[in-house]
């Protein structure tokens, strides 16, 4: 866009307003601008020049003003306080703060000698709806033509006149893409008007082809918090194995020192009945007969009668005494202890299990826990003995799909 207008004081002459074609531009900056100009700008000043003081009084101490805010307090001593908020640092970091608030950048381009700057600066950008329209809508950043980074940002835009002003968006770390530029002259209504444009036709997309840095510092930020969950979900999941296998062991210590405690107790007491079987026995035999002569051959039929089938009963009681304690855990956490022969088979057990009537039991194997051992119907056949299971043994009942 482009426009002629006649200007009060300008004796006629047509002065020339350029507002350039959108997004026409893909400028690429100097190393310099995105370094702070160290190498292209010439050395910079580190203080303002004071007005020369009346004659008679020492001169006043100078006043330093870093380079970055250099324009901003040129700017403000020449139009007042009432402006846009310019960004008092550096190009670079004004294109990274666009990029964080999904903004354009207007760049304004400061020639004090100009004899429109002046005007320019007072009349229009100084505007309240110019000044509202940009705080509200861009990351204004203003730079002098000859001083900080303005020498490289003339190079890099190449105004054809002042005053000057763009748009500009982010696309690297080492190129701009010029969206918009406003040359000479400008009312605050044809500003607003031509920077509305800019925003409806370009602002958008070139807000969707700029990496939003708040996106990906949120998607880091989602990443790093999903794996320290994911660490303390599988360090809680280890603590609670280590729980678990810890109440296992603690357990299984507990029913180990019943089950030796139980034994030494049946052992205690068979102990005990064996000697009273013994006294018995003994003082029995030591009953005198009242008459000798008649019945001293009673006794021994007696004892024959007795003795002799002795062997038979004793032979089989002793078969069948129950040495070896097997204790059974159910699946809903109930034990079941039984006694069995160190000669039964592991068939003894399993048919002692059915006549418990478990419901819901099902198919099942019995296994041995620790260390871990299965016992199944290729073990019917073993006795208790050769399995490892006299004098006791601790079983559980593992359920088959």
């Amino acid at each position: 866009m482009s426009s002629n207008s006649a200007r009060p004081g300008s004796s006629g002459e047509s002065l020339r307003n350029s507002c350039n074609d959108l997004a026409r531009t893909l400028a690429r900056l100097p190393v310099s601008i995105m370094e702070g100009l160290s190498r292209s700008i010439p050395r910079r000043r580190s203080h303002l020049r004071p007005p020369p003081p009346p004659q008679g009084l020492p001169p006043p101490p100078p006043v330093f003003v870093p380079e970055e805010l250099f324009f901003f307090s040129a700017f403000e001593q020449r139009c007042g306080e009432r402006h846009p908020f310019f960004y008092g640092c550096r190009f670079a970091d004004a294109l990274r703060a666009a990029r964080r608030e999904g903004k354009l950048v207007f760049v304004y381009l400061h020639d004090p000698d100009h004899p429109y700057t002046d005007p320019f600066c007072r009349g229009t950008l100084c505007a309240d709806v110019v000044v509202q329209f940009l705080d509200a809508n861009f990351v204004s950043w203003g730079a002098v033509c000859d001083r900080g980074e303005g020498p490289g940002m003339v190079a890099s835009l190449q105004p054809g006149s002042f005053p000057f002003c763009a748009v500009v968006a982010p696309v690297s770390d080492e190129s701009i893409a010029v969206i918009q530029q406003v040359e000479g002259p400008v009312s605050p209504s044809e500003l607003v008007e031509i920077l509305q444009r800019t925003i409806e036709e370009q602002g958008a997309a070139f807000r969707s082809s700029v990496p939003d840095e708040q996106e990906a510092l949120a998607a880091a930020l989602r990443s790093s918090r999903a794996a320290a969950e994911e660490d303390e979900r599988r360090r809680s999941t280890q603590r609670l194995r280590q729980e678990q296998d810890a109440a296992y062991l603690e357990s299984l210590r507990k029913d180990q020192a019943s089950l030796s405690f139980e034994i030494a107790h049946e052992k205690e007491r068979s102990r005990k009945s064996l000697q009273e079987e013994t006294a018995k026995s003994r003082a029995g035999n030591e009953v005198r007969p009242r008459y000798p002569g008649r019945v001293a051959r009673e006794p021994n039929k007696t004892a024959q009668i007795k003795a002799s089938p002795a062997p038979k009963e004793s032979a089989p009681s002793h078969r069948t005494e129950a040495d070896t304690k097997v204790l059974i855990r159910l699946p809903n956490g109930e034990r079941r202890q039984q006694s069995f022969h160190h000669t039964d088979t592991i068939r003894e057990i399993y048919s002692y299990v059915d006549s418990l009537r478990i419901q819901g039991i099902g198919s099942y194997q019995l296994v041995r826990s620790y260390p871990r051992k299965t016992y199944g119907h290729q073990q019917m056949g073993m006795t208790l003995r050769d399995a490892g299971f006299y004098p006791s043994v601790t079983l559980y009942i593992e359920q088959l799909q």
